[in-house]
């Protein structure tokens, strides 16, 4: 399927802040956590139908609202318009721009929609895209139409300067001012750079390193799983028990999921290992809220949950509370606060954990709850959201993102083959999971 779609990029644009950086703003400062955070670009990819009077005469037209309002609310995001400066410890907002590309796509949506394959979803992105994040433009966006009228746009930032929250501020912000084509004052609350670094300075032995934690690579394959409405539903009530008895969506999807992966680890090596589950957590939610609450750039930490070798079976209810208790211990250790060098510690910790090839260590990013699917340019909301995870090639990788209707959530996993391959056939995952199936 992937040989059958063609995508020409037909234009490409520098696009800079609609109004000069003022001078006292030209340096923004990078906090700890985007310190560490790997130069990579994170994605979102949103799918908009085409309407009855779609046309191919409209592209140039949506096009150019998109150029529009986004040099506006670049005024707003000036860092991504800068570039990196070296030690990664700040941003020159030096407006050297975004780059924009438009690209015709030679099919209908549908067909992208169709079993959705990986590789098709990576031909919608820029070939521009620098392999080191660091290196090129910070920001980089393409628009796609396809022959029916509908379009996709791609968001590609730097990893230094967004977590998953900052990233939907700013799709949102941008399709807010494409909507309303009114002053940013209305539509966009002011936001502050560099607010982070104050709270969670650089830490200055850092800069002469590399010191992003490291993540395995191996011949691993991705594949999409979508939890529906119903069959979370219906999972939420056998997985809950006296310690929790009303577990979320993430908690219980993600019980699954580790069920079913520590199943086929051990299926596969012959041997029980302990199992740790790590996942990312907005730590906006962690910290005190007065000085946390609205921080842009990353502020990401991580729970952790584990089984022993001791734990041969396993149930959803006793996995689900080892995720509960772990985000819970993460809220009782920073809940007060966090400094600099207990940020760099607690990812340390990770990337020795992750390291170490006794055990099994699965780690989870959720961009669940965060409003994607609210981006409206003008044309409508987002009828799906895909995200090609920046991890999408590295071992035991899991990624959670909201169906439109906000209740489902789609899955992706990349395993090692052999784990997937257990993975894809396991009944009880398939009894509550769909193996990439349309978009609907």
């Amino acid at each position: 399927m992937t040989s059958e779609i063609k995508v020409e990029v037909t234009q490409e644009e520098i696009i800079r802040p609609s109004s000069p950086t003022p001078h006292h703003l030209r340096s923004s400062n990078l906090s700890v956590f985007d310190q560490l955070t790997p130069q990579v670009y994170v994605s979102a990819l949103l799918f908009y139908p085409s309407n009855n009077d779609d046309s191919h005469s409209l592209a140039a037209e949506r096009s150019k609202i998109l150029k529009r309002s986004l040099s506006v609310v670049l005024t707003r995001f000036y860092p991504f318009a800068g570039t990196i400066q070296s030690k990664d410890v700040s941003i020159c907002c030096n407006d050297r721009g975004a780059k924009f590309f438009e690209a015709r796509v030679n099919c209908p949506m549908l067909q992208v929609f169709d079993k959705p394959d990986l590789g098709m979803l990576k031909q919608l992105h820029p070939n521009a895209i620098e392999s080191v994040a660091g290196t090129g433009h910070l920001l980089l966006v393409q628009a796609n139409f396809f022959e029916c009228g509908g379009m996709a746009i791609v968001v590609n930032i730097s990893h230094k300067l967004i977590d998953a929250y900052t990233l939907c501020k700013f799709i949102n912000s941008w399709s807010a001012i494409s909507l309303s084509s009114v002053s940013t004052d209305h539509v966009v609350p002011p936001v502050e750079f560099g607010a982070a670094a104050s709270l969670f300075p650089p830490l200055e032995f850092l800069s002469s390193t590399r010191a992003s934690v490291g993540f395995v690579k191996y011949n691993c394959i991705t594949k999409r799983f979508l939890f529906d409405a119903s069959k979370i539903a219906t999972l939420k009530l056998k997985a809950a028990s006296a310690t929790v008895p009303n577990p979320t969506r993430v908690e219980v999807v993600s019980a699954l999921i580790w069920k079913c992966a520590m199943e086929a680890s051990r299926s596969n090596s012959g041997v029980i290992r302990p199992s740790f589950w790590c996942q990312f957590v907005n730590m906006r939610k962690i910290l005190p809220q007065s000085p946390a609450e609205n921080l842009l750039g990353n502020l990401v930490g991580y729970s952790v949950a584990k089984t022993e070798e001791s734990e041969v079976e396993h149930d959803l209810g006793s996995l689900v509370f080892k995720l509960r208790r772990g985000v819970e211990e993460l809220k009782e250790k920073y809940g007060n606060g966090i400094s600099s060098e207990d940020v760099f510690q607690q990812f340390n910790e990770l990337g020795k954990l992750i390291g170490k090839v006794d055990i099994d260590n699965y780690c989870l990013t959720s961009w669940c709850r965060f409003p994607f699917y609210e981006a409206d340019f003008g044309w409508g909301k987002p009828s799906w959201l895909s995200n090609i995870p920046s991890t999408a090639e590295l071992k035991n990788m899991i990624s959670l993102v909201d169906v439109s209707d906000g209740i489902g959530i789609e899955a992706r996993l990349t395993l090692k083959e052999e784990d997937m391959a257990m993975i894809e056939s396991n009944e009880e995952l398939l009894a509550y999971a769909s193996l990439n199936p349309c978009v609907v």
